[in-house]
């Protein structure tokens, strides 16, 4: 007979449970990297033995910090290497969203002189840099980039960023590598980037910076005005100041009590002259005008929006002319030029709107062929596969597939404000090629504008410096 006080073999399911408290630290570690700041409170108020794990800066925070950014940035560059980790992760955060490209709302003029309105942030080794992009003047699908803009962190944890109106500031390789930009405030301007949400933010000059950073300014117990204000509020409880003196909000609510406190108050125009002369004293002392910029969202193509992005090609005058394609709402494709403010309906100019976004599939019609056909492509004279301007035989059978243009924005220009009565000033092709590119033109002319991308794998194409003589 069997002895009924054996002890039973263990199930699978005992013999192999482990919790997370197992697990090395490394690879404690590496799991909690894949956390947001959230989610590791959450996690640390679970059991008090992982909450030291959780505060640990040089461990959990510089494993959060370069598991996001640690390929596209060196973490630990940032703010001369003496900056929290905590700190950081809130700082790359929040500059995570600047990169990418960015269209100035309204008139640019630095030092009279009309700025490009597109601009496009990238990651440096220990800051973020923005640059004004500008087509070329060469006759060639080269593209200007200048960079204007430099945001990183100082050694105490404070954002700070500076820019150079006439884009003519070289970062020599030291500044860069020690990643302490504290002390280029004499020969740049010091700027406030201010966020609206994710896709609005404001450059406006600092004029606090050098009196807030002199000596007299530290003796007093002012507060650095942080270069870079974050109008989200924080999101993530990762902690931080909020409100600091000389933030956008706090200073148009400062206005609004002194301009109600002059007009109710005894003698208030005495006041009300000494605020308004303070203002044109601070005014005549700006180096930089602020600018407004606004995120362009959806900048590349998808699958299912082939054509959105931005994009470049040679116009009628030969010259490099940028393109932004999007989708609309209701259905419909836009293309605008984006353009020199300098020029009349050039800045952000409307080139055709469609509501037809169905494609025309291969084999076509032979009304489809001859159309295409006779055109002439708009493209660089040193362009490859092209003879006088036109493309080979072989190219020209490169096209996979035919979207009509059945209303032309056009139509808003004056010399053309009869042209709706032809259908031909309203209609055109949209012609997408095997390599993903498109050209698109008018039945009233005969040329196609070939489009190609601007920027692939967030690194703008066929660069050129900016010549400053």
């Amino acid at each position: 007979m069997a002895n009924l006080n054996y002890p039973l073999p263990k199930t699978s399911e005992e013999t192999s449970s482990v919790s997370f408290s197992d697990f090395p630290e490394d690879v404690q570690l590496c799991i909690l990297s894949f956390l947001t700041p959230p989610e590791v409170s959450a996690f640390a108020s679970t059991s008090k033995r992982f909450v030291s794990l959780c505060r640990s800066d040089g461990k959990l925070w510089f494993a959060l910090c370069d598991r996001r950014w640690g390929s596209r940035t060196q973490i630990k560059k940032w703010g001369n290497g003496k900056v929290t980790y905590r700190q950081l992760y809130k700082t790359l955060n929040e500059y995570e969203n600047l990169i990418g490209f960015w269209r100035r709302s309204g008139q640019g003029k630095t030092a009279g002189v009309n700025s490009p309105p597109l601009v496009f942030f990238e990651w440096g080794p220990s800051f973020v840099t923005g640059s004004r992009v500008s087509p070329s003047k060469t006759c060639s699908y080269q593209v200007i980039k200048a960079p204007f803009l430099w945001l990183s962190i100082m050694s105490n944890g404070a954002p700070v960023s500076f820019l150079d109106p006439d884009c003519q500031f070289e970062l020599s390789d030291e500044m860069a590598n020690s990643g302490e930009f504290g002390s280029l405030e004499n020969e740049l301007v010091p700027v406030n980037v201010s966020f609206m949400g994710k896709t609005h933010v404001v450059v406006e000059e600092n004029l606090s910076f050098a009196y807030l950073n002199s000596p007299e300014g530290k003796n007093i117990g002012i507060k650095r005005v942080s270069s870079s204000g974050n109008l989200r509020g924080e999101e993530d409880g990762i902690g931080g100041e909020s409100g600091s003196p000389g933030s956008l909000p706090d200073r148009l609510i400062s206005e609004i009590y002194q301009y109600f406190a002059n007009r109710t108050s005894p003698g208030g125009d005495r006041p009300s002259r000494r605020q308004r002369k303070r203002e044109k004293e601070r005014h005549g002392r700006r180096k930089w005008e602020s600018e407004h910029f606004v995120k362009i969202v959806n900048c590349s193509p998808t699958p299912s929006r082939p054509l959105q992005g931005l994009w470049k090609g040679i116009g009628e005058d030969m010259n490099l002319d940028f393109y932004l394609v999007a989708y609309d709402d209701i259905g419909g494709i836009t293309c605008r030029r984006v353009g020199d403010s300098s020029h009349i309906l050039s800045d952000y100019s409307p080139v055709f709107w469609t509501s037809n976004t169905t494609f025309i599939e291969s084999p076509f019609s032979c009304e489809e062929e001859c159309l295409y056909d006779g055109r002439v492509h708009l493209r660089p004279p040193s362009a490859p596969n092209s003879i006088h301007g036109q493309t080979s035989w072989m190219e020209n059978e490169a096209v996979s597939r035919i979207l009509y243009i059945n209303s032309s924005y056009d139509l808003v220009i004056p010399n053309l404000a009869g042209a709706a009565s032809n259908t031909w000033h309203v209609e055109g092709r949209i012609w997408q090629y095997m390599d993903g590119t498109f050209g698109f033109g008018f039945l009233r002319n005969n040329y196609i504008i070939d489009l190609k991308h601007i920027a692939q794998n967030n690194c703008i194409l066929d660069t050129v410096e900016l010549c400053t003589d």
